[in-house]
């Protein structure tokens, strides 16, 4: 016979000719719960992510819970570093406003809305959050707590008027009547 040049590869065969893999239905929740703590571990959930990785050292094969308590130590070691103690309220309150600053709104929005409950009647954090939901679109919140930190302390109103980052509520009229009563 004569050869064209090429070669055929062939895989394995088995008695019906094809090769199929099973696949086992508990391995497969298992990945993918190693693969959601893998991710939330990614995303700085550190808390989610040491919760499953717990759950899976000591539900998984050996393989798997071996990693697993290894990305555990991990995630517990970074959520220590994420810890923050601050001597006060206000130290807490300039570190939500450097959040804000540098456009992380959702980690600043959770400083000031733990230091509201501490201190219901802080209003530096309600001032706060009126500038935060100012900077983001959300008129009705804005005008809701800057209302509120002008009722605590009436010098919030005499600040906002000057205050860049209302630049965004200068043209609405409710605003202008909440910092100029005087004038209606």
């Amino acid at each position: 016979m004569a050869s064209t040049g090429t070669t055929k590869t062939r895989g394995p065969k088995t008695i019906q000719g094809k090769v199929r893999t099973m696949a086992d239905p508990a391995h497969q929740k298992t990945m993918q719960e190693y693969e959601s703590a893998l991710k939330a571990m990614q995303e700085g959930k550190y808390d989610k992510a040491r919760e499953g990785f717990r759950k899976l050292s000591e539900q998984s094969s050996p393989e798997v819970a071996e990693r697993a308590r290894v990305y555990f130590e991990a995630c517990g070691r970074q959520a220590a570093k994420q810890e923050r103690n601050f001597s006060g309220p206000e130290e807490q309150y300039d570190y939500a406003i450097s959040l804000l600053n540098t456009g992380l709104y959702d980690e600043a929005r959770e400083q000031l809305e733990t230091i509201l409950a501490k201190a219901p009647q802080a209003d530096y954090a309600l001032y706060g959050l009126s500038i935060l939901e100012s900077m983001t679109g959300q008129t009705e919140q804005c005008l809701e707590h800057l209302s509120a930190a002008i009722g605590i302390n009436p010098q919030n109103r005499i600040h906002a008027r000057v205050d860049s980052d209302f630049q965004d509520m200068a043209d609405d009229p409710r605003f202008t009547e909440l910092l100029y009563p005087e004038v209606q």
